[in-house]
């Protein structure tokens, strides 16, 4: 069965063109010139500076030979350096790369030599990994910035690719990922404007970093496109860190994953937090929200949790929770413009009640991945995405994440979802996280094994109470044979599970 919600009507429906020539006119536009438009340590800069900024970093990297369809890796932490860089690559008609700086050497040269990107904008200490190609830190790209004349930007299509973002490697290599500059006005017109009720009072932030989709949605498109601001942060912030930015700048929404969350609430205990009064909601995307965390979160925050599922394939989110309609412990229905089905592994779509893995068609679904014809092809069929996201359709319309496909488990020749595993042994209250997987024994089979991070130093018998609480609730076959307790999980940067290095038993 199909699912579709109907796309709104955009509030500015022409065509952006270039995106950072459109961004910078709107701004001029509503009056936003003057409004701060990020905040980072004690210092903001207004929507004005920002796009003054772009066009002198066009100017530079056209000076250094960048052309229109070159593509500029940048590989820098939030800042409004790379909020400059980005909007000076689009205004040149240039292919923004965004990078986690804190990738490993190796994955950095690889996606320098996957995008053949003719200039790499670092961060600090990294411009030794990009000796190879042109280089330009960022303290130099301000310096050169504030004695550049403003560029004017170079015409292009809506359609034309605008950056690449790399998938976060769960299960492999990333993968490319081509968005165009029509895409980010849409993120905003469907998910800011429509779900969220962004407005130009608003203060976002995002614990997403913005080189990833859900964070550069969260913290450079809605800020930018609502006239609102964002608070960026180097780093992923601790939680004493979130709660003092959110206190600091007054905070009205706060865009997190469930890992992040969690290591919310167990840093400050139940109950609300008065430094949260200023939230009018968080948003949690990234992973499915174990049972019971989204009550504890909004209890914390003393705002509603919305929980939604995107994917850097759909650039945003795909379906989500809102004000009107928030179905705790579901992602939410459709996003309006988005249509979404449930398949089997045939392809055919499966009656409503039963699991299938989520295909989607929307404005916004790249055209394929970079250099990858034949992923592309068995990603994408007719315009739809196989997300390889497992889930199930409640009666409201809404979607029950039920994990990945990827993430089953074979024991004994029966499939086993370690998600059911994992939410039994969490509730025991000395569990902060688990995760579940078949690890192979000595004698080459099989086993269940679940690894648990403890709240405080194990006690000698909670294995065996684990292992009963399993026993107690689960069918035999899905009963962990042993239990590994670990300081921590591998988690990708965007605090997604690495379950493929789970299966290897060690990490």
């Amino acid at each position: 069965m199909t699912t579709a919600q109907t796309a709104p009507t955009p509030a500015d429906a022409e065509a952006p063109g270039n995106l950072a020539a459109h961004l910078a006119a709107l701004a001029e536009r509503r009056g936003w010139t003057d409004r701060p438009a990020f905040h980072q340590g004690h210092r903001a800069w207004t929507h004005g500076e920002v796009h003054d900024l772009g066009s002198r970093a066009a100017a530079v990297f056209a000076g250094l030979g960048v052309r229109p369809g070159d593509r500029v890796l940048l590989a820098l932490p939030d800042g409004i350096a790379w909020v400059t860089a980005f909007l000076g690559a689009a205004r040149l008609g240039a292919v923004a790369v965004l990078v986690n700086p804190e990738l490993p050497a190796a994955e950095h040269g690889f996606v320098a030599e996957d995008t053949e990107a003719v200039l790499c904008v670092t961060g600090p200490g990294l411009e030794e990994r990009f000796s190879d190609r042109a280089c330009l830190g960022a303290d130099q790209l301000v310096a050169l910035g504030a004695a550049a004349e403003p560029a004017a930007a170079h015409p292009v299509d809506a359609h034309a690719p605008l950056y690449v973002q790399y998938t976060s490697g769960t299960t492999g290599r990333p993968k490319g990922v081509v968005h165009c500059h029509a895409d980010p006005k849409t993120y905003h017109d469907l998910i800011g404007r429509r779900l969220l009720r962004i407005t130009p009072d608003d203060v976002t932030l995002s614990v997403s970093k913005l080189y990833f989709a859900y964070g550069f949605g969260n913290a450079f498109v809605f800020p930018l496109f609502s006239g609102s601001s964002a608070v960026l942060v180097d780093r992923r912030p601790a939680p004493a860190a979130v709660d003092e930015l959110v206190a600091r700048h007054r905070v009205t929404l706060l865009y997190s994953v469930p890992s992040a969350y969690a290591a919310l609430v167990a840093d400050r205990g139940s109950g609300h937090g008065a430094c949260f009064a200023s939230l009018r909601a968080a948003v949690s995307a990234g992973e499915g929200m174990p049972a019971g965390l989204g009550r504890q979160v909004t209890e914390l925050l003393g705002a509603p949790v919305l929980e939604q599922i995107g994917s850097t394939e759909a650039g945003h989110a795909f379906c989500a929770n809102s004000f009107e309609h928030n179905h705790p412990g579901t992602v939410g229905r459709p996003v309006p413009g988005f249509e979404v089905e449930l398949r089997d592994r045939a392809g055919q779509p499966v009656p409503d009640g039963a699991t299938g893995e989520l295909w989607v068609r929307g404005p916004t679904v790249t055209p394929g991945y970079l250099n990858r014809p034949e992923e592309t092809d068995r990603a994408l069929v007719g315009g739809w995405l196989a997300t390889r996201d497992r889930a199930r359709r409640e009666p409201d319309g809404s979607y029950r994440h039920l994990g990945r496909s990827d993430d089953m488990e074979m024991v004994g020749g029966i499939t086993v979802s370690p998600l059911e595993v994992e939410a039994v042994l969490r509730a025991h209250p000395a569990v902060r996280e688990v995760a579940v997987a078949a690890v192979t024994d000595g004698r080459g089979f099989s086993r269940l094994r679940a690894f648990v991070v403890p709240v405080a130093t194990p006690s000698a018998r909670l294995e065996d109470d684990l292992v009963g609480l399993a026993r107690e609730r689960l069918a035999a076959f899905k009963v962990p044979r042993s239990v590994s307790f670990v300081p921590s999980l591998p988690r990708t940067p965007t605090g997604k599970l690495r379950r493929h290095l789970v299966r290897q038993g060690a990490w």
